[in-house]
Formats: structure tokens, sequence, C-alpha cells
């Protein structure tokens, strides 16, 4: 609208009844304004009243001789007081053509008109006007005019109008710094305020409310205390938004208790103090507080408005409340409110919850024209949710062709459909629509190509990501986690600290389940033990349970079963490690004593659970404890059993050398036996030299993984062992003929903090030379305490001399003599393995450890061996 005044004679002929007619059209709008502010329905004032008609009150202008100014501006205030700003201008307008003086008060009220309706030009001309009339070093237009451009973000003009006034007052300060927080410029805020106290103006109410609005959005909770004690000295604690806005800067940071005393304290509450209590019970998790505080919301009175049925009905979708969702619904049909689209979104998200997905989407089908990225996307993640994989994908189609362009969210939502939509054309549209560096996007791609096990992909699509939050860096942290990459895990979480990103819970998890890795340094778990005790996380349950089975995986079951003790609250992953880890380390009475444990607090387990009762079973003989357990799984706890329990079960039979028991459980199977089950029954074979059952075993494993080298590896020793030799040659020959590489045996020790690998026979160690001369010297003690090789494990036709120097440079006996001569005597030793370790080198380092004097401990493929005054924990059964 444009506005030009141009002023008109007014004709002094005028009757004085003119005069009259228009008092008392004034008088009459006036009394309808103050009843229609107490009215519900203020709104309906512009339709009803007379002077809401421009052109009405043009005419009546024109034909009056001299309206009253007081009565007037009394007019324009009550139309501004009732948001009826349009009627307000259009009054304005037509008192300036009929050349009816105006004064400050008339031009102040028209310039917070203006900022209302976002209306610069119509602004900008008033201001014209005021500099035009002299009213411009009137305070209340300044303050006005500044309020008026900051409303219309022309910050730069609103603060060159406070700068340039001569008087200033609170108003004209709260203006500004209001201003400057609607335009989102938080630190200016702080330094407005800051210059305020300076030049010694009092902070008034609406001060206070946005300076604290500010540092809820900055999180600056600290100086929002020393604010608050502010409010309290200037006697603003009743006042209602002052108490509001405190309820927020508590909420938004986590102090719900202090958000709560507040509350309570409030003398009279809105809505607006209900809704943000209950968003904010929400937004820290405390559902039941939420529930409680609408009930009470509505015990009260206070009307709902539309910002109260977003978050109870987001409540009723986290608890899966179908009824009460249903009740809001036809709350929010009553109200008037079903066309709000953040209401009916909410509608939609909390129906796909409660897997009413039909009723989803008659409520998106009803939008027409309203559906907007939001609602796609809400409609997209319900179906997700139930199971519509396909209809969900279809629906992201028909969004293309709609024309409507997928955002952050919808990016992140779609790719959840795995394995079903295709990472790399997603990917190409995210680049496309330039949503690559988006955190949400980032994140949601990087876990995409994480589960397809594309680490290096993953790590590329994060170094992409523009503000990488702490979901994006834990989700880094979980692919190398998976994936054993200690190493990588850890210059990831060292680069997070360094970019001063606080680690959360989920961080540590993380990174420890990396440190449990078998290529990981032993000190590095230890290091991050201590760093989330420093940072007071340590007692969070998943990273007590990540730290249970880091120390387990890692050898030191003493720590695991500490850490275990004093978990005041115990998850199944804690429990499962236990037993696992007591399994894997020889312990097998006490992985069983954890299982009864776990049985007598009713702990529900799960089929991982009982594979960590079998492994224990297998690794200590205990054949009918075994069997019992399997039937207790199938019939006390109904878990129907898996490929892997199957497997399990074959191990412990085949261990035993009870192949033909071992060999029933696999025809019994109700499903076709996979390559683990055939590789278990080919090894136990090859411990117990069944060459028959053997070469089924061999064929069925190379049938089914024809690369994989351990079926011609198992099956030429068993030949080995056995002296046929010219059968041994074959399969090699096989092997080379196939161009299958058998995977080379490697040990590894970790002294100072640096990993040392050695492989059979190896030279290419700095301390090569000392280290044969360690083995040298064992050599002879091994004899005077009554050690004789064991030829059967040399699988080579060759003379016992050379045999005997096979055995003894195998790569773990390299490992330990290197660690005795590179630690103080007394020292533990920890080796890891990544085959199996022989019978022969079994016996030798029961002797070592003591004739040496020291604990050595052993992880190999299968399990852990604590060796320790000529003993070993496996009990020679492994």
């Amino acid at each position: 609208m444009n506005l030009s005044f141009h002023p008109r004679t007014l004709a002094k002929t005028q009757r004085w009844d003119s005069l009259k007619s228009i008092q008392n059209l004034l008088f009459r709008s006036l009394s309808h304004c103050q009843a229609t502010a107490l009215d519900a329905e203020g709104p309906s004032f512009g339709r009803k009243s007379v002077s809401a008609n421009p052109s009405q009150a043009q005419k009546l202008f024109d034909e009056t001789l001299q309206p009253n100014l007081a009565r007037c501006n009394s007019l324009l205030f009550q139309y501004s007081r009732n948001n009826l700003n349009r009627e307000a201008l259009n009054l304005f307008s037509g008192i300036r053509r009929s050349g009816f003086p105006v004064d400050s008060m008339t031009f102040s009220c028209v310039l917070k008109v203006c900022g209302c309706l976002f209306n610069e030009i119509v602004g900008r001309q008033v201001h014209c006007q005021c500099v035009k009339f002299g009213f411009i070093e009137d305070v209340s237009i300044g303050t006005s005019l500044v309020d008026m451009y900051m409303k219309t973000e022309n910050v730069e003009d609103g603060r060159r109008v406070f700068d340039l006034m001569e008087e200033r007052n609170v108003v004209s300060w709260t203006s500004l710094l209001a201003g400057y927080a609607q335009n989102g410029f938080n630190v200016e805020v702080l330094h407005l305020f800051l210059a305020m106290q300076v030049e010694d103006v009092k902070p008034n109410p609406f001060t206070f409310s946005a300076v604290l609005g500010v540092l809820a959005d900055e999180q600056l909770t600290e100086t929002g205390l020393q604010v608050h004690t502010v409010v309290l000295k200037n006697g603003f604690e009743t006042t209602m938004f002052v108490s509001n806005s405190l309820i927020n800067l508590y909420l938004k940071a986590g102090m719900v208790p202090d958000a709560t005393a507040v509350f309570g304290d409030m003398e009279t509450r809105n809505s607006v103090t209900w809704n943000s209590m209950i968003s904010g019970y929400l937004m820290n998790g405390l559902d039941v507080e939420a529930f409680q505080t609408f009930y009470h919301m509505r015990l009260s009175g206070v009307k709902l408005t539309k910002m109260t049925f977003a978050p109870v009905i987001k409540l009723c979708a986290n608890h899966r409340e179908f009824g009460f969702a249903r009740q809001l619904h036809c709350q929010v049909l009553k109200n008037g409110f079903e066309f709000d689209h953040s209401i009916r979104t909410a509608l939609m998200a909390a129906y796909s919850k409660c897997s009413q997905i039909n009723d989803a989407f008659k409520l998106f089908s009803m939008m027409h024209k309203d559906q907007s990225v939001v609602s796609w996307t809400a409609m997209i993640s319900g179906l997700l949710q139930n199971d519509g994989t396909e209809q969900a994908l279809n629906l992201f189609c028909l969004m293309i062709r709609e024309g409507v362009r997928p955002n952050d969210f919808t990016y992140s939502t779609i790719l959840t459909a795995q394995p079903a939509v295709s990472s790399i054309q997603i990917h190409a549209q995210v680049i496309k629509t330039n949503y690559e560096k988006s955190p949400t996007v980032g994140t949601a791609l990087l876990d995409a190509y994480l589960k397809l096990g594309k680490v290096e992909e993953a790590a590329k699509v994060f170094q992409l990501i523009d503000e990488k939050d702490i979901v994006a860096w834990s989700a880094m942290l979980v692919g190398y986690a998976q994936i054993g990459d200690s190493e990588g895990a850890v210059r990831i979480f060292m680069q997070l600290v360094k970019e001063g990103i606080k680690p959360n819970e989920f961080t540590f998890s993380s990174v420890l389940n990396a440190c449990g890795a078998p290529t990981a340094p032993v000190e590095q778990g230890k290091q991050f033990h201590a760093f989330s005790i420093k940072s007071r996380l340590n007692n969070a349950l998943c990273v007590s349970s990540a730290l249970v089975t880091m120390y387990a995986k890692r050898g030191n079951i003493e720590n695991a079963n500490k850490v275990f003790r004093r978990q005041e609250e115990r998850d199944l992953v804690s429990w499962n490690s236990m037993i696992s880890g007591y399994g894997q380390h020889g312990s097998a009475k006490k992985a069983l004593q954890i299982f009864e444990e776990m049985q007598s607090k009713n702990v529900e387990m799960d089929g991982i659970t009982f594979i960590g009762v079998f492994s224990a079973c297998t690794h200590a003989g205990l054949i009918d404890e075994g069997e019992m357990f399997f039937n207790m799984m199938v019939k006390d706890h109904n878990i129907k059993p898996t490929l892997e329990h199957y497997s399990c079960m074959v191990d412990l039979y085949g261990r035993a050398g009870m192949l033909e028991k071992a060999m029933d459980i696999i025809n019994e199977m109700p499903f076709s036996a996979g390559a683990t089950v055939w590789r278990t029954l080919l090894s136990a074979c090859h411990v117990h030299r069944n060459l028959e059952l053997g070469k089924l075993a061999a064929e069925k494993l190379i049938s089914l993984q024809p690369q994989d080298s351990a079926a011609y590896v198992l099956l030429s020793n068993i030949y080995a062992a056995l002296g046929n030799w010219q059968e041994r040659n074959k399969v090699r020959k096989l092997m080379n003929e196939r161009r299958v590489k058998k995977e080379a045996g490697y040990s590894w020790i970790e002294v100072q903090n640096k990993t040392h690998s050695f492989l059979a026979g190896d030279v290419s160690h700095p301390m090569s030379d000392r280290i044969y001369s360690k083995l040298k010297e064992l050599k002879a003690r091994l004899k005077a305490a009554g050690y004789h090789p064991n030829y059967s494990y040399v699988l080579q036709d060759t003379d016992d001399v050379q045999k005997e120097a096979i055995l003894s440079q195998h790569s773990e006996r390299l490992a330990i003599a290197f660690g005795l001569i590179a630690t103080p005597p007394g020292t533990s030793l920890q080796i890891v393995k990544n085959l199996r370790v022989c019978g022969d080198c079994h016996t030798v380092i029961k002797i070592i450890s003591m004739i040496e004097g020291r604990d050595i401990v052993v992880r190999d493929t299968n399990r852990f061996h604590h060796f320790k005054g000529g003993g070993c924990s496996c009990g020679d059964y492994w």
C-alpha cells in the first residue's frame, strides 16, 4: 500500500451536526473496541465496527469540520491493540487525506502498525513525514522507528536511528535489543545489555525476557543464573513473561528442577507457560511429567492452543498411546486446528508409530495442496516404520515427480531403507541438491556406507560434513570399531577432542569397542577408561558394558569382572560379555555361575547368551551340561536354534572326539549346513585324525567356499599327520592350481606402547640376533625341564632335526623370546596369534612360564590361554 498525504482545505461552512456525528461515531467505535478487547472473539471487531470500513471513515472525515485528535488516536490504538493493523493503516490514511492534524502519538502508533505488517515501504514514508513535521527528536517516535526497522529486518537502519537519538529510555534500548534478538544477532544483544548497565539504564521486564531468550539459545546457563538474580533484585520474578523466559532457559539447559521451581512460584500462568513446561519435559525425556503437566493444564481451565497439541501428540507417539491420540485428534477438530500443518504432521507420526498406517495415510491424503516436504517425509518415515519399504520408496519417487524437493530429513529417512534403496543413487541426488555437507544427511550417508562395509566411502562423506555433530563423530567411530580398526577409531576420537567437541557416552562406547580388537594396543583401552572416569561417563550403561567387553577381549578378565560388579545397572550386553569372556578364558565354572546369577535375577536371555554358555562348555569339555543347556534354550526360553547354535553343538562334540554325534547334529539340522559348520567339523577331524570324515567336511567346505584356504590346509594337515605325504602334496598342488593362498601365521606382542609382529622363521626384526640367542638358551633349559618335541605338528616331510628347528621358530615363540628380553623380569606377556596355537608350542609355553617365572597370555583364534607356573587355564583341552 502506498500512502501519499496531501492536506486538504476543510470547508468552514460544514455544519456543527457533522462534527457531532463523527464524534458520536468515534465514541461508539471506542466503546465497542473496549468491549471486544475483553471478548475472546476480539477479531470480530474488525468486521462489525463501522470505522473498520475505510471508505466510510474517509467519507466521515471529509464531511467533518474538526474531529477530536485524542479520540482519533484512541481509535488507532484500539485497532493496533486488537491486531487490526490493516484497519488502523486505512484509518490513518483517511485521517491524512482529510488534512486532519496529527501528533507524535499518531505517528508512533502507525510505525508500530507498519512493523507488525512488515511493511517497510509505508514505514519509510511515515519516517519521512516524521522528519517533515519535526517529530523525529521525540523519544517515542525514535523508539517506534527502531522497532519498525528491526521488525522489517533492516537492522542497520534501526541501529542508525538509535544512535542518532538524543534521548533514549529503557523502551528504546529494549526495542533495539529485542530487534537484534529477533534477527539472530545474539552477541550484539548481550553487548547491548551490558551497555545498558554502564549507562545506568534500568532494564524492564521486556528487556529481561529478550536477554533470557538469547541466553537460552546460546546455552549460556551460568550467565542466565546471574540475570535471574538481577530479575529477583528488581522484583520482576512475578512478571509472567519473564518467568516464561526463565522456564525456557532452564529447560533448554536441562535444569528441570530449576524450571519446575520457577513454574511453581508463578502466581498466574498462561498457555505459553504450560506449553513451555510440556515441551521442556518432553525435550528432557520426562514423558510422565509432561503427561501430568498436560493433565493439570486441563484442570486449571487454560484454553488449549495450537502449541499445546503437537508436543502432547508426540508423547502419544513415543508411548504408542493410540486411544489418547484419537481423543486429542477429536479435541483438535473441536478447537478448529485440523488444518494446522504441525498438528497434522504430529498426528500422522503418532498413528504411524501406533501401527495405524492407514489412518496416517488418510490424514496425508486429505492435505492435498497443503502437503509439504515435512508431511511427505513423515509419511515416508511412517511407512518404513511399518515394514512398508516398497511403498515408502514409491512415495519418495512420487514426491520427486510432484516437484517437492527433499530436505535433509527426507534423505536421512530414505537412506534407512537399506538394502532396498541404492545408497549410491541417493548420494548422487544429495550432491545434486547440495545437501552433502548437512550433518544429518552426511551422518545417514556414512552410516549407510558403513552398513555396506564401505569404510573408505564413509570416511570421505564424513570429511565433507561442514558442522560435524557428536552423532556424526560417533557414527564414524562405530564404523572403525566394526572392522576392528582401532588406529582409525583412536585417530577420529583424538580429532574430535582436538576440535573442542565433548565426547558423550556413545562416543566412549564406540572407541572402547574398537580397543577390543586383537590388534589394538593393550594399554589403549585402559587410557580411554581413565578418560571416561574423568568425563564422569564411566558409569553410563553403554560405557560400562563396553568396558566389560573390552577387558574380556583384551585378556584381562579380572578387570572385566571388577567393572561388571560395580555396575549399578546391567544390560544384556554386560551379562553376555561376562559369560563368553569367562568361557574364552577357560573359566567355564565362573561362566556358568554368571549364567545361574542371571537366571536368579530373572534377566531375559537371548540367543547370544546361550552361544556364550555353549562356548564355555565346549572349551571345558562339559558335554552333558552343553546338551542340558541346549534343551533349556529350546524348551524353557522358546529360543529357536540358529545355524550358529548348531555350529556350537558340532564344536562341543567335535572337540570331545564325538565326531559321529557331531555328524548327527548336522544331519538333524532343519536347514543346510553352512561353511562355519563344515569348517568346525573339519578342524575336529584334524585334531582327532579322522581322515574319512575330514575328507567329507573338506569337500563340503570347498564346494561352499572354493577360495577359503582353511579346507585345503586342514585336509593336507590330516594327510601329513598320518604320514600320507603323497595325498598331502596333491591337496597343496590343487591349492596352487586354484590360486588359493594360505594365511600366514603371525604373532604380535606389545612392548612400551609399540606393537611388534613376527612371522615363523622371521629374521627381519632389529633385535633378531638377540631373539634367536634367547631361543637357543631356552632350548637347553626346556630339555632340562623334560621337554621332548612333538614332531607330528611339523607338516613337512623332513628329518627330525629339521622338524625341531621348524618348531622352535614358530611365530609365537619368537614373540615370547622378544618379550623376555625386552621387558623386566616378572613382567606379564600378552601374545596375539592369528591362527590356532599348535600343541607343541602349547607345551613349550607352559614350561617357559615356569622356568622364567612369567605369566603369559596367548590369544589365538579359538580362545585365551593363561600360562602360569607350568600350567594353562585351558587344562590342555582346547
